[in-house]
């Protein structure tokens, strides 16, 4: 009987180190995030395990082509994946299919079409027509699948509050694997 209670004791020490360990790290530094719907197509798709980086834009901010995980602006119980594209103080337009950004004018700064050749090859065009200037702490995100993403074209910009955390990296789903075979 005496066995039986220090191996409780031992099992029960195991399991109060591990949650003094694990609870803290999940709730404020990692973030599991499971992807829902394609907006995200090519580079994530729907049922894709991610692993939510929330610590890191406490020391430093965020950069342009960075995909970060959000709670909705209209929804905050509601998160999304998406990729930042316009940074604050800047400007962007969306004319012709593509994404221009006017950098900081009183900076002597330039226009500049978006190259996002490096992770969408294969992007034709970002449909809509805006024009519109992100203040201090205000983001311009969309989906890498621009025609089935409901990003800042439609409900504008991100505040920078509601950044969750950019993604750290992803575990394929079992929908991916069955689809490779």
């Amino acid at each position: 009987m005496k066995g039986f209670l220090q191996f409780g004791f031992e099992v029960a020490k195991v399991v109060i180190i591990a949650l003094v360990i694990v609870v803290p790290l999940r709730v404020f530094v990692f973030q599991p995030f499971l992807v829902r719907g394609d907006s995200m197509k090519p580079n994530y798709h729907n049922g894709d395990y991610l692993i939510v980086d929330q610590l890191s834009y406490r020391f430093k901010s965020p950069e342009r082509g960075e995909v970060i995980v959000l709670q909705f602006p209209l929804n905050p119980s509601q998160r999304f994946i998406k990729r930042i594209v316009g940074l604050p103080g800047e400007s962007i337009e969306i004319k012709d299919g593509k994404v221009v950004i006017y950098e900081d004018q009183e900076q002597g700064g330039e226009a500049f079409a978006l190259d996002e050749s490096e992770y969408l090859p294969f992007l034709k065009d970002t449909s809509g027509s805006l024009r519109l200037n992100l203040q201090e702490g205000e983001y311009f995100v969309l989906g890498d699948n621009r025609g089935f993403s409901s990003d800042s074209r439609k409900w504008g910009v991100l505040p920078q509050e509601d950044i969750v955390g950019r993604t750290l990296f992803r575990v394929f789903s079992l929908e991916a694997f069955a689809k490779e075979k």
